[in-house]
């Protein structure tokens, strides 16, 4: 498994610095959550974490080589990324098998327009299934709801089968029993010390599935520790600027 290191980093867009002088390690067999209010530079992380951005200064390093410095196929064999998707019509009319594979390019041999692989096709359906898209292998994709075009990219980068899995709102358009075959699923993925870090909108499912957070404001990082030290910290309601855990505890209140 890979060991991830974030340095003093410092990234953006067009001139504009987003993430400012962050530093972590994501342990092995770990899930990270990113917490913070919308644009205080989550998404901005993930994508320099994966190098899809440049680097303003600091790094990110994977087994002590810079991420930007492994050659992109490798990269797709260690780290794999779902951004934020939408719904709709808003894809090509591929099939659900079809999109899945195509997160096994890294391991085709062949390059990205060989035939499929028995193995190659064996992986796809397998995280289908995990996904609960079985017997949806022959759908478009353009067919189906937003709860499950997100599953079926959410198969997609697990047909990846990286060691590191980065997850922009990996719940959006899922129902509650979604959600929570999610969190089993990513509990199950880290057990053979894969890792992943996700953003999560809804803090709940955050705390539900992680062991740590990294609290976020304008691009810096205010704490990041044990997911029950942050939920007890007082940096909470700062982030949020509202009273976090007293809402929370109103809404827990009416289950009782």
């Amino acid at each position: 498994m890979a060991a991830l290191n974030i340095e003093k980093l410092f990234c953006g867009y067009s001139g504009e610095i987003v993430v400012k002088d962050i530093s972590f390690t994501l342990n092995e067999g770990e899930i990270l959550s990113l917490a913070g209010p919308n644009g205080c530079g989550k998404t901005t992380l993930l994508r320099a974490v994966c190098g899809f951005i440049p680097i303003v200064s600091g790094g990110v390093f994977l087994d002590g080589t810079a991420v930007a410095e492994i050659p992109v196929k490798e990269r797709a064999k260690r780290i794999a990324m779902l951004s934020q998707t939408g719904t709709g019509g808003d894809y090509f009319d591929y099939t659900v098998l079809d999109t899945v594979l195509m997160g096994r390019y890294a391991r085709q041999k062949g390059g990205l327009f060989a035939e499929a692989s028995a193995e190659d096709i064996a992986a796809a359906k397998k995280y289908i299934c995990d996904t609960g898209l079985d017997g949806l292998e022959n759908k478009l994709i353009t067919e189906l709801s937003g709860g499950q075009v997100q599953r079926v990219f959410l198969a997609r980068a697990f047909a990846q089968e990286p060691d590191i899995i980065l997850l922009d709102e990996p719940a959006n358009h899922l129902d509650f029993k979604r959600q929570t075959e999610l969190i089993a699923l990513l509990r199950r993925w880290v057990q053979g010390g894969r890792s992943v870090i996700g953003v999560f909108h809804d803090i709940n499912l955050a705390a539900a599935v992680s062991d740590r957070m990294l609290l976020m404001k304008d691009g810096k990082s205010v704490l990041c520790s044990s997911t029950d030290e942050v939920l007890k910290s007082e940096k909470l309601n700062e982030v949020f600027e509202t009273d976090v855990r007293g809402y929370m505890k109103k809404i827990a209140s009416m289950w009782i």
